[in-house]
């Protein structure tokens, strides 16, 4: 299954279907998801990273379950754009995930999306380092997949 434009990902969801934003970490994946109207992202929980088809068959659990049409998927891009080592690794990641959940996906752009996050839990949410870990990634997929539908619209 090839990956998608965000827009054109976003023009084939049946109406009333949310997007599953993803930020794939080295150890820990992010889950975000949409409302149905493609307006909002919130934080949805997270899964320990492990074989592939394991972590396909929790993904495609979950979008069953909250009727999820397809994901968008954090592309940890290089600071000045080029896309380097992990965004390869991600973009290849991404492509096997939609062929074995079946489901369309796309990459977004999630340069600087941790950091942002991290400076506003310090910052604004006032938390602790041990409670900033068990949510940064998820805060960071709904980051990701908020950028996307917002760029989308």
């Amino acid at each position: 299954m090839p990956l998608l434009d965000v827009r054109t990902l976003r023009a084939q969801l049946p109406p009333g279907q949310r997007l599953l934003g993803l930020d794939p970490g080295a150890k820990i994946i992010g889950i975000a998801l949409s409302d149905v109207t493609l307006m909002l992202a919130s934080p949805y929980g997270s899964l320990k990273r492990g074989k592939l088809s394991v972590n396909a068959a929790e993904i495609a659990e979950i979008a069953r379950k909250e009727g999820a049409g397809g994901l968008v998927v954090g592309l940890p891009l290089s600071l000045d754009g080029t896309t380097g080592p992990a965004a390869q690794a991600a973009r290849d990641w991404t492509h096997a995930l939609s062929e074995a959940t079946s489901l369309p996906a796309s990459l977004w752009d999630e340069r600087l999306s941790s950091a942002a996050v991290n400076r506003f839990l310090i910052n604004e949410a006032d938390m602790t380092r041990k409670r900033r870990a068990e949510v940064v990634d998820r805060m960071a997929a709904a980051y990701t997949l908020q950028s996307a539908l917002d760029a989308s619209r």
